[in-house]
């Protein structure tokens, strides 16, 4: 399943803002205003659609961190696939090839995500496709988890 990452601009914007995830999973990632608000305040942020056949299905936020020593983290920190598109399998696919994007992009060995205590689907889903978690909490006491590639 080949997915499509668009960065988020006003051609699309609108109807990025309109993604949700599904009922019980809200306080697992923040709402997409949000992170969009957070992505004009830092431009280390990177918001991008996921799409598939030309359809809009999630959306992910990623970037570099420099203030992470010694050399900065790159992090998948916003991912959510909308209410009607999951159970479809663009969850893994798009973790697996936004994970490969950014490797190249940004010319790394390791990415780092954090996953919300209790949220088990997410953390299944990363533990399937590599990541694990380093033994750290991040600001908000998430718990870190990193893909090493190999």
């Amino acid at each position: 399943m080949k997915l499509e990452f668009i960065p988020v601009d006003e051609s699309i914007k609108e109807q990025v803002l309109s993604l949700h995830g599904a009922k019980g999973q809200e306080g697992y990632v923040e709402s997409v205003a949000q992170c969009l608000k957070e992505a004009q305040a830092r431009a280390d942020w990177r918001p991008v659609g996921i799409f598939a056949q030309g359809t809009l299905v999630g959306f992910a936020m990623y970037g570099y961190f420099k203030e992470y020593p010694p050399q900065g983290r790159v992090w998948l920190d916003r991912f959510l696939i909308c209410e009607q598109e999951q159970h479809k399998g663009y969850g893994k696919a798009a973790v697996q090839q936004l994970t490969q994007k950014m490797l190249k992009e940004y010319q790394v060995n390791e990415i780092y995500l954090s996953v919300v205590e209790g949220n088990e689907v997410a953390e299944s889903l990363y533990t399937e496709l590599g990541y694990h978690k380093n033994g750290e909490l991040d600001e908000y006491g998430e718990h870190i988890m990193v893909y090493q590639a190999t």
